[in-house]
């Protein structure tokens, strides 16, 4: 959630990418990582759609301009969401990169996509 300088919150998902549910290995990790480098800042949001549930689809940077986005990824909390990103070559990278280093959820010896994980719970 984002607060706009007109004090509206403003649910936004990030483009590209999928962490782990909250109850997911990870998921409160992945939390915490978001919080610690977004919690609080000021940050810019480059919208790129709207999803079914109305909420902003987008990329948020970061006030030293890096992308959050693909910060989680890098850092291992959070998968390549190649289904709505498909040709998007650096997360790709980053996230090859993140499973040869064992980073975050990488650790893991199976970890399950959160997408996989969510109809496991239907």
């Amino acid at each position: 959630v984002v607060l706009t300088s007109g004090r509206e919150e403003v649910k936004i998902r990030l483009h590209g990418i999928d962490c782990p549910e909250a109850k997911q290995p990870f998921g409160q990790a992945a939390k915490r990582q978001t919080l610690a480098l977004a919690g609080g800042k000021e940050v810019t949001v480059l919208p790129m759609d709207t999803d079914r549930y109305g909420r902003t689809v987008g990329e948020v940077l970061l006030p030293d301009g890096t992308s959050l986005n693909r910060t989680l990824v890098a850092t291992g909390y959070a998968w390549w969401y190649q289904k709505y990103a498909p040709r998007d070559a650096e997360l790709a990278a980053l996230e090859a990169e993140a499973r040869r280093q064992r980073r975050g959820l990488w650790s893991d010896s199976n970890p399950i996509p959160p997408w996989e994980w969510r109809k496991l719970q239907r």
